[in-house]
């Protein structure tokens, strides 16, 4: 684990775990660190050393409010990460909302860092629809607090089975998005970074091998928007889950997922 001063004063928090090619692993609105190490994909950890790390306000990592909130500012973190472990040609994971759009930044900025890229629950252009949702998940925050908000987004994320059958251990204050609770300022420098996003020109200069997965039950990001992602990188592969949403939960889908992954980086 180490900490990492950025020259706004910010304070990057990252961890590195396992051994072998180097992975870095970035998720939505939460971190891997501090024991969480069970959100990643299964098997990771033994193959592959993974980076992980805490965004600027999140947890053990700290933030400037006066460095404006951009998906460039956040990938730039994660660079200097990468740069402060003396690493290049690292597979780019990332899973879920911001993290995919961040490991898309890097791909775009830092060719010579990126081996592969991985997105799952990802966008490269913010369409109407998510804009709304984006937007009433921070109202939601604001207005009404935060265990409203992880209601609403436990509602959204989750396929139906799953939501029916963990229901008491989704909501509550050690549910998904528990670095957001008390926390309504990262929450909104992430929404802010969020809206504005718009990389599909980009990527089509991206040329390193890429996985899109298209979730045929995310009402949030999905295939609406990750078909977009594939279609531009020139050199994409696309995988459908008909059943996922837009968090990978239960075990056979997880599994899925990590032979799908364990698959794509052992290839590249």
């Amino acid at each position: 684990m180490a900490m990492l001063e950025r020259a706004d004063g910010a304070l990057i928090y990252y961890e590195v775990v396992g051994e072998g090619e180097p992975v870095l692993c970035l998720g939505g609105w939460g971190t891997f660190c501090h024991g969480e190490l069970g959100g990643l994909p299964f098997g990771l950890v033994d193959r592959y050393q993974v980076i992980i790390m805490d965004y600027r306000g999140l947890a053990a990592s700290t933030d400037n409010p006066q460095t404006p909130a951009t998906m460039g500012l956040y990938a730039s973190d994660a660079i200097a990460v990468l740069d402060d472990l003396g690493l290049n040609n690292v597979h780019l994971l990332g899973m879920v909302g911001i993290g995919a759009c961040i490991c898309q930044q890097i791909a775009i900025e830092r060719p010579d860092l990126t081996r592969s890229l991985v997105n799952t629950g990802a966008w490269g252009r913010v369409d109407a629809l998510l804009h709304e949702h984006l937007k009433l998940f921070l109202d939601i925050h604001e207005k009404m607090g935060w265990a409203d908000f992880q209601r609403f987004a436990c509602a959204m994320s989750f396929e139906p089975e799953f939501y029916d059958a963990n229901i008491g251990r989704l909501l509550g204050e050690n549910g998904p998005w528990k670095e957001l609770r008390g926390n309504l300022q990262t929450h909104r420098r992430f929404i802010e970074a969020s809206l504005e996003y718009d990389a599909l020109e980009a990527l089509k200069q991206v040329a390193a091998p890429a996985l899109i997965l298209h979730a045929g039950m995310d009402v949030v990001t999905g295939p609406r928007l990750t078909r977009p992602i594939e279609d531009a990188l020139p050199n994409a592969k696309g995988v459908t889950f008909d059943n996922a949403a837009h968090v990978l939960a239960g075990k056979s889908l997880r599994q899925r997922f990590s032979d799908e992954l364990m698959e794509f980086l052992d290839a590249n």
